[in-house]
């Protein structure tokens, strides 16, 4: 029996906007937290604490699914993974300027201006580096995206590679996404359309598979 509703479980405004236009496709009709009139919670920035992206998205998934009253949920956890930085921000992307306090486009900013403060520290060797590393430096965007219902549980995974460079490219995205230059688009995903960073992204990866897992148990179109 296929999925009659199902609920996206972000308040990201930009990551609703990507995954709408991909769950259209596959016949199937969406809401998220906000149109439910679920109340935000502290709860919900306390959901992301495990070590993997997988477990995050799965513990965000069973949450409002139980919020919801039990509608089949989908949610993700994704990241920026760079290598100079010996896999940071990772799990801790959303967060990692340490300002609670922010939101939106001023938390965007903030991660992003933590991100090239550390990586000027390493091209200008303050970081006790003994190889000569310099923008733009190799990275890649990791997402796990997880499937929950009162029957159990499906994830996915996907990523796509690139680099980091200083000065940001581009109004479009979310995120990093003005200071990552895909090797896929050409360009940072800030200068993508939308349709060009979903064919490619790391989150249109992860829920393609997650998609296709639903599809060849019955659940999706």
């Amino acid at each position: 029996m296929t999925i009659e509703r199902i609920v996206i479980a972000t308040r990201s405004a930009g990551k609703l906007r990507e995954l709408r236009e991909m769950f259209a496709e596959a016949s199937l009709a969406v809401t998220d937290p906000n149109e439910l009139g679920i109340p935000e919670s502290v709860v919900e920035d306390e959901l992301e604490k495990f070590d993997t992206f997988e477990q995050n998205a799965i513990a965000k998934a069973r949450y409002f699914m139980m919020k919801s009253g039990g509608l089949p949920t989908v949610a993700d956890d994704s990241g920026l993974v760079v290598d100079a930085l010996d896999g940071m921000p990772g799990v801790r992307s959303k967060r990692w300027s340490g300002r609670p306090d922010l939101d939106g486009l001023a938390l965007d900013n903030a991660n992003n201006a933590m991100l090239t403060r550390e990586l000027d520290a390493i091209e200008l060797g303050t970081k006790g580096r003994t190889a000569k590393l310099h923008f733009p430096f190799a990275a890649r965007y990791v997402c796990a995206a997880a499937y929950v219902d009162r029957l159990g549980e499906l994830t996915a995974s996907g990523q796509t590679t690139g680099a980091i460079i200083r000065g940001p490219r581009g109004n479009n995205g979310f995120g990093y996404d003005p200071h990552f230059e895909s090797d896929a688009v050409g360009g940072t995903f800030g200068e993508a359309t939308m349709e060009q960073k979903s064919r490619v992204s790391h989150r249109g990866r992860a829920f393609r598979a997650l998609i296709e897992a639903l599809r060849q148990r019955g659940l999706a179109k």
